[in-house]
């Protein structure tokens, strides 16, 4: 039997088009998809051959959770890797945010980072 892999995570975000854009500037990633989504919402798939993300905004949104880390079932971070955490990091910055929590640990190195809506992306190099 083959190992199962994670093919996607769909997350809500206040500008689809804006975060896939920022996704893929940031991760050299591809939109794959966009269109109409549940609850009158837009959806747009950004992401790499074998896995992205599915980020959403529905027609009215409604108010984020204080802290996903208290929230059951919420999302904590995204997690991705590269082969060039210091451009990367420079890309975060240049965008305006804040890396933090930098860390070398065996086997790698990482930073995280806030984006405008709240979602924590850890981002991680084995290079």
């Amino acid at each position: 039997m083959a190992q199962a892999a994670l093919e996607h995570v769909n997350i809500t975000v206040s500008d689809p088009e804006k975060t896939a854009q920022r996704l893929c500037e940031l991760f050299d990633w591809k939109i794959r998809w966009k269109g109409s989504a549940k609850y009158e919402g837009f959806t747009v798939h950004v992401g790499a051959e074998d896995s992205y993300l599915a980020v959403y905004a529905k027609g009215t949104p409604g108010d984020p959770a204080a802290e996903s880390y208290f929230t059951r079932g919420g999302l904590n971070h995204i997690g991705v890797t590269v082969d060039d955490l210091d451009a990367v990091e420079a890309k975060v910055k240049a965008m305006g945010y804040a890396p933090y929590n930098h860390a070398d640990y065996e086997p790698g190195r990482r930073f995280y980072f806030d984006d405008e809506d709240g979602i924590e992306f850890e981002v991680v190099s084995y290079a």
